[in-house]
């Protein structure tokens, strides 16, 4: 079996300073998600009731899409369907080709990572520029996301400054305009955020202004009006629309809801869940093509039907992307969303994974510790943790078992269905607390990585009952 992930996450700890941070950081959107659940009594209805919604909407999905094409193609819309990545890319291309455009500003969405539409535009010529703040630092430094909704978290702000001071052709021209802290005609730190800030904003600035389509994601499709939804805290997606005269929507056809009245219950959640905010800064609605441009929404499948018909997995795509799970999972902030080998990290990447190829990425299984954390903090109540368990349980199936593991379950089944033998173990087993620390956490024993070995006591649960019951 591979351990690709293990591999990784045990390079990664070799940082502990950069682990610690990491955690701390994520560990602390989790609580700031916390106290914003805290602070509505209605919290835990909120949370059932888009988890119905959800079930609903999935399990009626081609009477919503059809009602959703309907509307949007009445407010002047034109609809088209991928069946896969290689279609939506096409697709993509021919409508950009048909208006001879050059460049492209566009607004985050996981599913143009997921069908690699920036390498395959960028082959054809044309310029892709990613216009959120996170997802252009790592588009500059040609890294993908780690995190769904805060790509860029991990990098520093000293990489930051280095790869701006770079790669933006105007740079200095830029940084003389700086009216912040300075220091008679010089910024007082060039990797200051708010200064650098300050740079991305201007270097976009001239992006929108050239462009000549702007492409965004979706976070919600409103199937009774044609609407979609896209939710941003820096502007970007009303940025990219407002200037250029040609907009294209990339929508997985599970975004869809079936009213204006079920956004308000999501609403309410996306936030506060993955950001703990209250709202996002900017929730922008888009119906149909501005005075004199074209609107077009891509509707793609990609592998979401089939995913519908798993009777165990099919509640995966009630998620939302909201990003909770990662930030509470106790193995994605110790070892970061790199170490996956799905483009998607954390509880909701592995299930994903697995669904899209599980010879593929059934290494990402074991990156869980089954605490369940991620259910209980899911707004759709997707139960992530019980999906993991059913994968691992197909892995010697797939093939993709771990041989070591299945060795020590064939022990452990060969001494459990054994009382006596069981019974002598424990009796001799405080016998290893005299093996001197070298030997007994040593290379061979894999629960020393990260531990230090327990201590076997005296009298096992086994001799304590029978005592307390006398």
């Amino acid at each position: 079996m591979s351990t690709l992930h293990a591999k990784a996450a045990a390079a990664y700890q070799q940082r502990p300073a950069v682990v610690e941070h990491h955690d701390k950081t994520f560990f602390g959107v989790r609580q700031k998600r916390d106290r914003m659940a805290q602070a509505l009594p209605e919290w835990e209805d909120l949370r059932e009731v888009a988890s119905q919604i959800k079930k609903h909407t999935i399990t009626h999905l081609a009477d919503y899409l059809e009602q959703f094409e309907s509307n949007a193609v009445k407010n002047g819309v034109h609809v088209h369907w991928a069946q896969d990545a290689k279609e939506y890319n096409r697709i993509v291309f021919d409508i950009l080709q048909s208006h001879g455009v050059k460049k492209v500003v566009k607004s985050k969405s996981m599913l143009t990572e997921e069908c690699h539409l920036n390498k395959n535009l960028e082959k054809q010529g044309i310029e892709v520029v990613e216009t959120d703040l996170g997802e252009r630092i790592l588009q500059m430094m040609r890294l993908a996301p780690s995190h769904i909704v805060m790509p860029a978290l991990h990098v520093h702000r000293e990489d930051i400054g280095k790869i701006f001071r770079k790669l933006i052709p105007n740079f200095d021209e830029i940084a003389s305009t700086y009216t912040g802290r300075v220091v008679g005609d010089s910024v007082t730190d060039e990797n200051d955020p708010t200064f650098l800030t300050y740079v991305a904003r201007m270097h976009l600035r001239q992006q929108f202004m050239e462009a000549d389509c702007g492409m965004t994601g979706a976070n919600f499709g409103i199937a009774e009006t044609g609407d979609v939804v896209v939710c941003t805290n820096e502007g970007n997606a009303d940025m990219s629309t407002s200037i250029p005269k040609l907009h294209i929507v990339s929508m997985g056809i599970e975004k869809l809801i079936p009213s204006y009245q079920a956004m308000g219950v999501f609403q309410r959640l996306l936030a506060r869940n993955g950001t703990g905010q209250e709202t996002t800064v900017y929730t922008s609605h888009f119906r149909g093509p501005r005075p004199g441009g074209e609107m077009h929404i891509v509707l793609v499948d990609n592998g979401r039907s089939g995913m519908l018909g798993n009777q165990e997995h099919w509640q995966t795509l009630k998620c939302m992307r909201c990003g909770a799970c990662m930030n509470t999972c106790p193995v994605y902030r110790r070892s970061a969303g790199y170490s996956y080998t799905y483009f998607i990290p954390g509880p909701i990447g592995i299930n994903l994974g697995m669904l899209r190829d599980p010879f593929r990425y059934s290494d990402n299984v074991s990156a869980c510790s089954l605490c369940c954390s991620c259910d209980n903090v899911c707004p759709v109540k997707v139960d992530l943790s019980t999906q993991v368990y059913r994968w691992r349980q197909q892995l010697d199936m797939l093939d993709r078992a771990d041989p070591m593991k299945k060795i020590m379950s064939q022990a452990m089944a060969f001494l459990f269905d054994r009382p006596q033998l069981y019974t002598g173990v424990l009796r001799v087993s405080p016998a290893a607390n005299w093996l001197p620390a070298p030997v007994a956490e040593c290379s061979l024993n894999p629960w020393a990585y990260g531990h230090r070995m327990m201590k076997f006591p005296q009298k096992s649960f086994h001799q304590l009952w029978k005592e307390k019951q006398l």
